[in-house]
């Protein structure tokens, strides 16, 4: 498909996604936490529930990656970002080497998403090792907790084993996440798994975190998903 066909049908896609949306929102009012009636603990991760963590989106970290588009790469982590600070979801991000000159801060299209976030800085490859990044993860108090690092392997699958292991409910935003190759991604995704954890993509996490369109809170996702799908629609994806 050439480029601008292909941008045409993600536009048409984008605005029949928005009208479905529409569509279907008094159909979901009031059935969207049909568990709720359940005495279990409701599965899903919500915006009540979960937080967020993002792991070294640093300019080195995503010239390493080898597993996927570096510019879906950014557009997905900075829509992650961008409805997750929306919503107001609790959210902490690290980077690595920086004080040590190693590497260079979190890139400025993510940076720009949350301004305000402290960045903690570290030296260890595994954030969930580093104290002041695990004692800002419990100040939350949340214990579903989605992850977003660079790379896959490493500054994922380290942090993710830990807090599984922990007793925390850990998700993956599987297309926000990148490896030195697509094996190594896919090794790592597979680990975090094999631990207990979620995978998901950006999507999901954001239809998981609204999932009524009648929700008030709904207007971020009405705000986003165009935004996103315009974005995406500029991409040269092949």
């Amino acid at each position: 498909m050439s480029n601008p066909t292909r941008r045409q049908a993600l536009t048409a896609g984008a605005a029949g996604a928005v009208g479905a949306a529409a569509a279907i929102a008094p159909a979901l009012a009031g059935t969207a936490f049909a568990e709720s009636g359940s005495s279990e603990p409701n599965p899903l991760f919500s915006q009540e529930n979960s937080m967020l963590v993002l792991i070294d989106y640093q300019p080195e970290m995503v010239n390493g990656v080898a597993s996927m588009n570096k510019d879906l790469l950014q557009l997905n982590i900075k829509a992650l970002a961008r409805i997750a600070r929306l919503l107001k979801i609790p959210t902490v991000l690290t980077t690595v080497g920086v004080k040590a000159g190693v590497n260079h801060p979190t890139i400025a299209s993510l940076r720009e998403e949350v301004p305000t976030l402290t960045e903690y800085d570290r030296m260890n490859m595994n954030a969930w090792e580093d104290e002041p990044v695990r004692r800002a993860i419990r100040a939350t108090g949340r214990r579903n907790i989605v992850f977003a690092a660079l790379w896959t392997e490493i500054c994922l699958a380290f942090p993710v084993v830990h807090a599984q292991r922990d007793g925390y409910r850990t998700m993956v935003v599987t297309d926000a996440v990148g490896g030195t190759s697509l094996a190594a991604h896919e090794a790592g995704i597979q680990r975090v798994i094999q631990a207990g954890s979620i995978p998901n993509s950006f999507l999901g996490i954001l239809g998981e975190w609204i999932r009524d369109w009648s929700d008030p809170r709904s207007d971020a996702g009405r705000e986003v998903v165009p935004w996103y799908w315009a974005e995406l629609a500029k991409l040269d994806l092949g």
